[in-house]
């Protein structure tokens, strides 16, 4: 039987609860209102959506991003009567991911932009999930430095990184001496086998289109790219604690096989489901436990085959070039890959707003590695100053590649 301290009732926030991660969550939690109590909510700027998650779930505390959403929330939870305190500001987001009432934190704010939160939680001691890949990406060695100074309990919820966990033994110190590689799937996303020479001709609602999962714009887009997995292996690379030579990534178009992980004898784990996010929500929420999702059964009978690609074949290489950026950034000096980070989201943003080419994402990660030459940062002060310099120098290669 399970240790029933392991099961009391949790208070959590969850950061980013507007997003599809956020209502995910939402939806599981409520499966289980006897375990989970929300007592925080943050959103960047739809008011609307998260007053309607405050009626239904009455968290204590909600917070918006800015003051004149704050206030628009204020006033239209002081209409419905509702007792939720409205906060505003980064600084508020910090606030509720340490407050000494919330045992978990769910951090899904998308970009660097969760970064200071994900910190709070870390410092705190918190269970932190940890939907937010940029704390990794953004944040490496130092962000793992205040996990471990916290005492928090890190538990991913990337599907492909939750799955790894699942596949890994219990004992982390074990994993070093047990694991030979970890084979991350990818999907392939929507131009898996597009001529690449058409590449110039993708529009926003053309990449925002994944073939398996339902996600938000940008990382949308990322799949489009594989610069999500890019991504993926740079945050494996610091959970799992593997040298990045040890990471590889194996396109798997039906999504049902999330990661594997290759044991030194050869033998093979892997963990599979429906391409549902709520599976590795629920597992993380409950950990070291398991409990329902509200996810769909995978009906074995129903699958026609499953299929594997190397990224190396159907021209996978040309399609995708920002997935080598991975092992660049990462053999090179520390804080490369917070560069990468910046660059992208810069260069999505102009693509999803029509002023560069879905082509030119690359052409502006590259030119914005090229350029700059990190030192190892120190602090979140260091993180950031990088994070807004690398931001700008691909703003300048945004303008000289506009259309």
């Amino acid at each position: 039987m399970p240790d029933q301290s392991d099961l009391k009732r949790q208070r959590v926030a969850v950061l980013g609860s507007t997003g599809s991660i956020g209502v995910c969550t939402l939806e599981v939690m409520a499966l289980h209102p006897d375990r989970f109590e929300v007592f925080a909510l943050s959103a960047s700027s739809q008011v609307d959506k998260l007053l309607a998650q405050c009626v239904l779930f009455r968290p204590t505390y909600a917070v918006m991003a800015s003051e004149p959403h704050g206030r628009d929330l204020a006033q239209k939870c002081a209409s419905l009567g509702l007792s939720t305190r409205v906060l505003v500001g980064a600084k508020a987001i910090e606030e509720v991911a340490r407050h000494e009432l919330v045992d978990t934190v769910m951090a899904a704010i998308v970009g660097a932009a969760g970064l200071a939160s994900c910190l709070a939680a870390a410092r705190a001691g918190k269970r932190l999930l940890l939907a937010n890949k940029e704390a990794l990406v953004v944040g490496g060695d130092y962000f793992l430095q205040a996990v471990a100074a916290g005492g928090a309990k890190l538990l991913p919820i990337d599907s492909e990184h939750s799955a790894v966990f699942q596949s890994l033994p219990d004992d982390a110190s074990a994993w070093p001496e047990q694991i030979d590689k970890i084979l991350l799937t990818a999907s392939g996303g929507p131009f898996r086998r597009r001529d690449p020479a058409t590449f110039a001709e993708i529009t926003p609602e053309q990449a925002c289109a994944h073939p398996n999962w339902v996600m938000g714009r940008k990382i949308s887009v990322d799949s489009a790219t594989m610069m999500n997995k890019a991504l993926e292996v740079i945050e494996a690379r610091y959970l799992f604690g593997v040298k990045p030579e040890q990471i590889e990534v194996v396109i798997h178009p039906q999504s049902v096989i999330h990661s594997m992980v290759q044991y030194r004898d050869n033998s093979v784990i892997a963990q599979l489901g429906t391409p549902d996010m709520k599976v590795p929500i629920a597992y993380g929420l409950s950990w070291p436990h398991r409990m329902t999702s509200g996810a769909t059964a995978l009906d074995f009978r129903a699958m026609s085959d499953m299929t594997f690609e190397s990224v190396h074949v159907y021209g996978h290489a040309e399609r995708f070039p920002g997935l080598k950026l991975a092992w660049a950034v990462l053999d090179s000096a520390p804080g490369s890959t917070a560069v990468l980070n910046a660059a992208n989201e810069i260069a999505v943003e102009a693509f999803l707003a029509r002023r560069i080419r879905f082509d030119q994402i690359h052409t502006v990660n590259l030119e914005t590695l090229s350029a700059l030459h990190p030192a190892p940062p120190q602090s979140l002060e260091d993180l950031l100053a990088l994070d807004s310099e690398s931001r700008a120098m691909a703003q300048v290669r945004v303008t000289r590649l506009g259309i």
